[in-house]
């Protein structure tokens, strides 16, 4: 006996061809709308970027200058640079990326390949999450309490010391996530062979998931980079030449926070290249990061 059955003999209430049309039309008519909101919304956010990016090129561009890259930062009316911001950036970013992503790193393996499912692992990526998401304001505060007032001064350390904390948990993030992707079979072919688990991690695990960790590091050079309000609290700023660590470091984001408020017209100029260069700055390491997470793909 054939087990097909007919459309009509198929059970359930008999379809109102009127009440169908129905449906589909108020459908319909509630996702055209749905769209419409969301292009809508979509235009309105694609005008205001675009109304910051065009106004920030056309002043950053307008005040840039040979000037800006060879002279240090003076009085109003003195045609300075910010060659001291520019220097005191790099060096600030660079250390503390450099403090941080190490210390990233090994976290991210610890939660990978030896804290899965246990409570200290969950415990210490739930404060790593809250780290992430913390406003960098309270960053600068905490610096402030355990490395400016017990030392008596602001210094580039301190600075450093602040970027460095704001680096650890995206390297964490990053780091579990690429690990974590990485199939168990593989750990499992290289522990078969007779290698200890630290060699299965460095050389294997490290250097399959390297490209995805190194996306994370230039992600947060790029955050860094424009941190304004930690910069406040520790190595606070400095409009004369200095590289010595040990007292206040000039900065781009805090030169750019100083000048832009001032009623000098030369200063707010340099506020702007400096804003161009920083933006710049951060939409070439977001192209490097996705090429190189192109690349991995």
């Amino acid at each position: 006996m054939s087990l097909s059955l007919t459309a009509g003999a198929i059970p359930g209430p008999r379809k109102d061809p009127e009440v169908a049309l129905a449906l589909g039309r108020r459908r319909k008519r509630a996702d055209r709308i749905v769209r419409i909101l969301c292009v809508g919304a979509t235009l309105v956010g694609l005008a205001f970027l675009a109304s910051i990016l065009l106004t920030l090129t056309y002043r950053g561009f307008e005040a840039m200058s040979l000037r800006v890259f060879t002279h240090v930062t003076a009085p109003p009316g003195s045609e300075g640079g910010l060659l001291n911001p520019i220097v005191g950036s790099l060096i600030q970013a660079a250390l503390g990326t450099a403090i941080g992503t190490p210390i990233g790193m090994l976290v991210g393996t610890y939660l990978a390949e030896y804290a899965r499912g246990s409570k200290f692992g969950n415990a210490v990526r739930f404060v790593s999450d809250i780290l992430l998401s913390a406003p960098s304001i309270l960053i600068g505060l905490f610096v402030y309490q355990i490395l400016v007032l017990p030392f008596g001064g602001f210094s580039g350390w301190a600075g450093i010391a602040a970027l460095a904390i704001i680096v650890i948990p995206v390297v964490v993030r990053t780091t579990e996530d690429m690990l974590t992707l990485i199939p168990n079979t593989l750990r499992e072919a290289v522990i078969g062979l007779g290698s200890p688990k630290w060699k299965m991690i460095v050389f294997v695990c490290w250097k399959s998931a390297m490209s995805g960790i190194i996306t994370g590091i230039l992600l947060a050079v790029a955050r860094v980079a424009g941190e304004t309000a930690p910069l406040l609290f520790t190595s606070l700023g400095n409009n004369a030449w200095s590289v010595d660590l040990t007292k206040p470091m000039s900065s781009l984001p805090v030169t750019i926070y100083s000048f832009a408020g001032s009623p000098f017209e030369d200063w707010i100029a340099l506020a702007w290249a400096g804003a161009l260069l920083i933006t710049l700055g951060v939409l070439s390491l977001n192209i490097l990061a996705r090429t190189v997470l192109r690349g991995r793909k």
